[in-house]
C-alpha cells in the first residue's frame, strides 16, 4: 500500500510489512527477474516511451496483492501497459514469475511506497487510470487514519492523471466503501461515473481475485467506485 502525507512531521503509514517468508520460487524471482521486470525510486521519472517501448494509456496500481488480477488485466489489454505497486516481498516475488511466465512485455512493478514513487516518478498528467483494489480497510475506527483513500492522495492521484483519467477503487467492506465515496464526491476535479453517490455495477475488465471469492464466501459485499477527472 501507501503512506499517506498528510503534512505532519511523521506520515502515517497505510501499509505494515509482514515477516511472511518468501518462497524459494520467489527468492529465485528476486535474484533473476527483478532486473528485467523492477522499477526503483532511484530511477528517477519515468519515461513509458522509453520503458515499454511505445505510446499507451498507463494504468498504475496501488497494492497488487499477490498479482493475480493485475496479470489478468495485463493479459487482457494487451494495448495498455501496466506499472503495479506493492511493498510485501512475497507478491512482488510471485508476480515476477507471473510476468515471466506469460511473457508479458506491458507490466513492470514497484516494491516501494506508492506516495514516494507517485512524487518522485510519476509526472503530471500521464496516467490514464489508477485501480486500488481492496487496499487493507483497517477496520478498526482508531485505524481509520491509516487508510489509503483520503484527501490528500486522491489529490496527488488527481494531478497525476491525464484529462479525463479514471480512479477505480474496489473494497469488500461497506464502511471503507462509505468513505471513499465520501472522500470521492467531495473531492475537486472528479465526476462519478455512475452517478452523484452512485456505486457502479461490478466492470468486466476487472478480475475477481481469490481474496474477493473468500469474502464473497462469508457474506461480504463488494463495492467498486469509478470517478473520472474532470479538471
Amino acid at each position: 500500500m501507501a503512506e499517506e502525507n498528510t503534512g505532519l512531521l511523521r506520515p502515517i503509514r497505510s501499509f505494515v510489512l509482514r515477516t511472511r517468508r518468501k518462497t524459494p520460487s520467489q527468492e529465485r524471482a528476486y535474484a533473476e527477474l527483478w532486473p528485467k521486470y523492477g522499477l526503483s525510486i532511484a530511477d528517477g521519472m519515468l519515461d513509458y516511451r522509453q520503458l515499454f517501448g511505445r505510446e499507451s494509456d498507463v494504468v498504475f496500481e496501488v497494492g497488487f496483492g499477490m498479482g493475480d488480477s493485475l496479470v489478468a488485466m495485463a493479459l487482457a489489454s494487451p494495448e495498455q501497459d501496466f506499472i503495479g505497486i506493492e511493498v510485501h516481498t512475497p507478491g512482488v516475488g510471485r508476480i515476477l514469475n507471473l510476468i515471466e511466465e506469460n511473457r508479458l512485455s506491458n507490466l513492470r512493478v514497484y516494491a516501494e511506497d506508492a506516495v514516494q514513487v507517485l512524487e518522485q516518478c510519476v509526472a503530471d498528467a500521464s496516467l490514464a487510470k489508477v485501480q486500488i483494489f481492496f487496499p487493507d480497510p483497517w477496520h478498526k475506527k482508531k485505524h481509520n487514519k491509516r487508510r489509503i483513500v483520503q484527501t490528500g492522495f486522491v489529490q496527488l492521484l488527481h494531478s497525476r492523471l491525464k484529462p479525463a483519467g479514471i480512479i477505480h477503487l474496489a473494497t469488500d467492506w461497506e464502511n471503507y466503501a462509505e468513505q471513499m465515496m465520501e472522500v470521492m464526491s467531495a473531492a475537486e476535479g472528479f465526476v462519478n461515473m455512475a452517478g452523484a453517490k452512485a456505486f457502479s455495477p461490478k466492470p468486466d475488465f476487472r478480475p475477481v481475485t481469490k481474496f474477493e471469492r473468500r469474502g464473497q464466501k462469508l457474506g461480504h459485499g463488494v463495492w467498486d467506485l469509478l470517478f473520472r477527472k474532470v479538471g
